[in-house]
């Protein structure tokens, strides 16, 4: 039998043009999620390409969740698992939590780190820089679709095919943006402020 890295090799990456249900799929799951988590979260946030307008990407709508800390959110895992997501631990990534929705047909992953981690202000950086600079996110849909018709499926080839320009990109967002904004706001109101 496959493990998950195996199996997760083998699925199909398909790169589509932007699909402008995408932010009310996210706002639809947020509010699912907020629910679920309650005081555990405190934030959550539309990251990756799905969340970058005429970007083109996989149909898969990544999510950030900033939390109290991580393994509050261990100890909900049952209830992710009711509403769909199959929980992978920090799947590569110390201090991360991951989460897959939807199997073979996988339609959201969960990205979920403590507050104040660094992966947080760098995956919004990011999607901010894609959002601000539409030809640097023309030129990586361009990338991404010419990776995954070369990659044949493999997601390994297919991220090592991104990573030197995501980097590169990462690097001059994270010098660009400000802490304050990249922590606490979001023009779009993708974020939600939990009250307490």
């Amino acid at each position: 039998m496959l493990g998950d890295k195996e199996t997760e090799n083998m699925r199909k990456i398909e790169i589509v043009d932007y699909d402008h249900s995408w932010p009310q799929l996210f706002e639809a799951e947020r509010d699912l999620l907020q629910q679920t988590l309650g005081d555990v979260c405190i934030k959550i946030f539309h990251i990756g390409s799905t969340a970058v307008l005429e970007l083109a990407a996989k149909p898969i709508i990544d999510i950030l969740i900033e939390v109290t800390d991580v393994e509050a959110l261990d100890e909900l895992n049952v209830e992710m698992e009711i509403i769909g997501y199959n929980p992978k631990g920090e799947f590569g990534i110390p201090g991360r939590r991951y989460f897959q929705k939807g199997d073979d047909n996988r339609s959201h992953h969960i990205h979920a780190f403590a507050r104040g981690d660094s992966n947080v202000m760098r995956h919004i950086a990011f999607r901010d820089y894609l959002r601000t600079h539409p030809e640097v996110a023309r030129e990586y849909g361009e990338l991404k679709r010419n990776v995954a018709d070369a990659c044949e499926n493999d997601v390994g080839k297919y991220c090592d095919g991104k990573d030197r320009f995501v980097k590169r990109i990462e690097a001059i967002a994270m010098k660009e943006i400000s802490p304050n904004k990249a922590m606490h706001t979001d023009e779009d109101s993708t974020a939600i402020r939990l009250r307490r």
